[in-house]
C-alpha cells in the first residue's frame, strides 16, 4: 500500500500555527511521494468538542491550499473519521486485549490511586500506576464487574527497553520499567488518547505518523499497544516546537496565532504556506526561500527537518506576504480591499466604476501594506482630509518651516484655479509650473505638495493619489472624497490662519 499520512486535530478551538504546520508537513510528504492524506478528527473530548470548530479547521487548512483524500467531509474506506463515531471500534479491540492477557481490569478509585501516588512520592519513587489491580483473579474480577465496580481497562506493560525510529529524531529508547500501566478505556468506556490513536492509526493504515514532538513521550506507550494489538509499528517523525520571539513555547500571549486571524488580517494563503513550511525545514543551499507550492513539494525532505525549535517570527511573515502580494492578481487584491474597505463602512454598493477606482487605490498603498486589512487603516486618509487638523501637525508643521514651503502651497494653488485645467492629465505640467513659480525642487518641492493634498507628510506617489482624488470626488460613496482644488484650497486658507506665509 502507499505511504498515508494522517493529520488529526482537536476540534476544541480554532487551529494555530503550530498544528498548522504539521498539517503542511504530512501535505507536504503525501505529495512528494504520492500518498495519501487522512483528516481525522479527535473528539472523544465531548465537553469540549464543538462541531463549528471541526467546520472551521477544515475550511482554513483549505484556504491554505491542503487537499485531502479521505476525512470526514470526504468519507473514504477506513472511517469512520470522527473518533466519537469509533467507540465500538475501541471496545472490541479492548476486549481482545483483555481476552489474549494484554490488558487488565484496574478497579482503584481516584482516592486510592491518589493516595499511592503521595506514598510513592514521599518514597522517592517515580510516579506511575502501582498495579494493584494486575494480577486480580479471573473470579475476584468477574465478582467486582457483577457488582458493578467502576473500573477502567489498562495496558500490561512489559518489562524492558522499548525502542523506536524516528526520523527527526533517530532510535529513540525509553525503559519501559518507569511508564507503568498506562490506561486505554476509562470507566465511562471512553478510549484515552494514546490507546484510541494507535488504533485508528492502525486500522487506518497509516505508515508515516508526523506530529509535533510534544508527543514524543506518547510514543513509547503507543509502541507497547502496537505490539499488544499485533501490529506493525509506521515510521515517527517528531517536529520541533514552535517557539515566539522570546523563546517560549508560542502560545496566545505572543498575540494571534490561528489560521483564521491571518485570513481575516489579510495574508495570503500561499505567503503562510510558504513561510510555515521553512519553520524547521529549510530547502537546499542554491535555492531561494520564497518557494511556490509545487517548487515546495518538489524540494521537501522530511529527513532535512531540524531537532531545534522554530521561532515564529511575524516580521517575516510579513515579509513574505509582502512578496506574494506584488506577484498576485489585481483582481484577488481588489475583491479584498472592496471587502475591507465595506466593513469599515467606506463602500456600500459597487459597481464596475467604483471597483475600477479601488484597483486606484490598491496600486497606490499596496507597496506600504504588510497584510491587506491594512488598507482599512491606510486608505481612510482619502476621505478624512481636515486642513485645520493638518497644519497644526508636527511632521507637517515641520515641512511648512521650510524656506519656500509655503509659496510652494500657494503656487499650486494658483495653477489648480486656472480654468480649463484637467488635474489628472495636466498634474506633470502643473508640477513644472510650482517649481519654475516658486523656485524649489525636489524634496522642498514635493514634500509641501504632498501635504498641501493629503495632510500628511509622507505615503504614496503623489500622481497615484492625484488620480484617486480626481476619481474618487465623482463617485457616490458613503462618505464623499475631496478633490485636489478643494483640498489645496482648503490647506491654503487653513496655513495662512496658522501657519507660516508664502514669502515673496
Amino acid at each position: 500500500m502507499r505511504n498515508r499520512l494522517r493529520f488529526a486535530p482537536s476540534p476544541t478551538g480554532e487551529l494555530h500555527v503550530g498544528n498548522a504546520r504539521t498539517a503542511v508537513f504530512n501535505w507536504l510528504f503525501a505529495k512528494k511521494y504520492g500518498g495519501a492524506l487522512v483528516i481525522r478528527i479527535e473528539d472523544t473530548d465531548l465537553a469540549r468538542s464543538d462541531s463549528r470548530f471541526e467546520d472551521l479547521i477544515c475550511r482554513n487548512l483549505k484556504w491554505l491550499g491542503l487537499d485531502w483524500q479521505e476525512g470526514p467531509d470526504c468519507g473514504g474506506t477506513f472511517g469512520p473519521y470522527r473518533q466519537s463515531s469509533r467507540t465500538a471500534i475501541y471496545a472490541r479491540h479492548a476486549e481482545s486485549l483483555l481476552e489474549k492477557g494484554a490488558a487488565y481490569r484496574c478497579f482503584c478509585s481516584e482516592e486510592e490511586l491518589g493516595r499511592q501516588a503521595r506514598e510513592a512520592r514521599r518514597a522517592g519513587a517515580a510516579r506511575k500506576c502501582p498495579a494493584t489491580c494486575r494480577n486480580l483473579p479471573a473470579g475476584e474480577v468477574a465478582q467486582r464487574l457483577k457488582d458493578s465496580r467502576p473500573s477502567v481497562i489498562r495496558l500490561r506493560v512489559r518489562s524492558g527497553k522499548i525502542v523506536f525510529q524516528d526520523l527527526v529524531h533517530g532510535e529513540m529508547t525509553f525503559d519501559g520499567a518507569v511508564l507503568g500501566d498506562p490506561i486505554l478505556v476509562r470507566s465511562n468506556g471512553m478510549p484515552t488518547y494514546n490507546y484510541a490513536v494507535v488504533v485508528d492509526d492502525g486500522l487506518m493504515k497509516i505508515s508515516h505518523v508526523v506530529r509535533g514532538d510534544d508527543h514524543l513521550s506518547n510514543t513509547p506507550r503507543q509502541v507497547l499497544i502496537y505490539e499488544a494489538l499485533g501490529w506493525p509499528l509506521p515510521v515517527f517523525a517528531h517536529l520541533s516546537t514552535i517557539l515566539g520571539p522570546d523563546r517560549t513555547r508560542l502560545s496566545k500571549r505572543h498575540g494571534a496565532t490561528s489560521l483564521r486571524h491571518f485570513r481575516d488580517e489579510g495574508v495570503l494563503p500561499e505567503a503562510l504556506l510558504n513561510y510555515l513550511t521553512l519553520l524547521g525545514w529549510a530547502p537546499g543551499e542554491d535555492q531561494s526561500e520564497i518557494l511556490s507550492p509545487e517548487e515546495l513539494v518538489a524540494s521537501f525532505d522530511i529527513e532535512r527537518v531540524s531537532k531545534s525549535s522554530a521561532v515564529f517570527d511575524i516580521h517575516k511573515l510579513y515579509f513574505f506576504n509582502r512578496h506574494y502580494l506584488k506577484e498576485c492578481e489585481p483582481s484577488r487584491t481588489v475583491e479584498w480591499a472592496v471587502a475591507y474597505l465595506m466593513q469599515e463602512g467606506l463602500l456600500e454598493e459597487v459597481d464596475s466604476g467604483v471597483r475600477q477606482w479601488v484597483g486606484l487605490v490598491v496600486e497606490a498603498f499596496l507597496p506600504g501594506l504588510d497584510h491587506l486589512s491594512q488598507i482599512s487603516r491606510m486608505a481612510p486618509q482619502l476621505w478624512s482630509f481636515e486642513a485645520e487638523r493638518a497644519v497644526q501637525d508636527e511632521g507637517v508643521r515641520q515641512v511648512l518651516s521650510l524656506p519656500g514651503a509655503a509659496r510652494v502651497v500657494e503656487e499650486l494653488r494658483n495653477q489648480l484655479s486656472r480654468e480649463g485645467r484637467d488635474v489628472v492629465r495636466d498634474w506633470s505640467s502643473i508640477v513644472q509650473s510650482v517649481k519654475a513659480a516658486s523656485g524649489q525642487k525636489g524634496r522642498k518641492l514635493f514634500h509641501p505638495i504632498r501635504v498641501a493634498l493629503t495632510g500628511k507628510d509622507s505615503g504614496p506617489e503623489l500622481d497615484k493619489l492625484v488620480r484617486i482624488f480626481e476619481g474618487g470626488s465623482q463617485l457616490e460613496l458613503p462618505r464623499r472624497i475631496k478633490d485636489c482644488r478643494e483640498r489645496i484650497s482648503e490647506f491654503h486658507s487653513a496655513m495662512l490662519s496658522h501657519g507660516p506665509k508664502p514669502d515673496h
